[in-house]
């Protein structure tokens, strides 16, 4: 079926692309579900920063979804799952429905999350990369999202996913302000 995956920095809209997919189905008779990482601390459900919400269920796996009766599923920070989890996309849309997810690409070190690079060689139908405005140099070409430490740029030593509990910041910005781990 249709596999449609939306990336980019945070900041970006990823989140209101979701929500305006989905949005519609709620007044339709198609069978859909919207799920999130039980890891994603930061909101309740999906949350756009331009104040568009739709509940999503909070979960560990995504183990249930192909063999659901939804004929849509959405997933919302798909960066925060364990790359396993891929292969449960892949059976949902080997039993014929279609997936949406959103999520970041890249990990605070510019490079690609392994649960991202495995949802994209399953050969999305469409892939949508959205780009935000850097904090650093106010372009709308931020490509990455940079972590902070109490203001300064932090470039190793941190987990694969970052805790959004208030403890680091973050911004997206641009390929030319990111500042990159050392190689």
């Amino acid at each position: 079926m249709k596999l449609t995956v939306i990336l980019g920095p945070m900041k970006s809209g990823k989140s209101f692309d979701l929500i305006s997919f989905f949005s519609p189905l709620k007044y339709s008779n198609t069978k859909y579900a919207l799920y999130q990482p039980k890891r994603n601390v930061r909101d309740e459900g999906i949350e756009s920063r331009s104040g568009l919400f739709l509940d999503a269920e909070k979960v560990e796996s995504l183990a249930h979804i192909g063999d659901s009766d939804f004929s849509v599923v959405g997933i919302d920070e798909i960066h925060m799952f364990d790359p396993k989890e891929v292969a449960h996309i892949e059976q949902a849309l080997a039993n014929g429905k279609e997936v949406v997810v959103s999520g970041l690409d890249m990990d605070y070190k510019g490079e690609m999350f392994t649960t991202v690079r495995r949802l994209l060689e399953l050969g999305p139908t469409e892939v949508r990369y959205k780009r935000a405005v850097c904090n650093d140099c106010k372009k709308i070409s931020a490509t990455h999202t940079q972590v902070y430490d109490k203001g300064v740029p932090v470039t190793e030593g941190m987990p694969p996913v970052i805790p959004d509990d208030g403890t680091f910041g973050y911004e997206p910005v641009c390929r030319s302000c990111f500042v990159k781990t050392a190689r």
